[in-house]
């Protein structure tokens, strides 16, 4: 499997479960030991080993703080997805 690499944006995170929710490893959760500026508990990755790059989480953010990458056969990370942008 291809090596991933998850960026969450985590002051724009809303903690809002969606990409939780979607997730097909099931390797997100709420930081509940975090919490942002906007009092959010922002959501983290788990295990990023059983991650797919998938990027089903990236796609249903609604405020886009998920970005994917994944590794290329070159060994370079590509980008996959970034949330839809508003």
């Amino acid at each position: 499997m291809p090596k991933s690499t998850l960026t969450f944006d985590k002051a724009a995170c809303k903690g809002c479960l969606l990409c939780t929710a979607v997730c097909p490893p099931k390797i997100l959760e709420l930081d509940l030991t975090s919490v942002n500026a906007k009092g959010y508990n922002p959501i983290y990755c788990t295990d990023i080993a059983k991650c797919t790059a998938c990027a089903i989480c990236a796609r249903i953010c609604p405020d886009s703080v998920i970005k994917v990458e994944r590794e290329a056969a070159s060994g370079a990370m590509s980008n996959v997805e970034r949330g839809a942008t508003a």
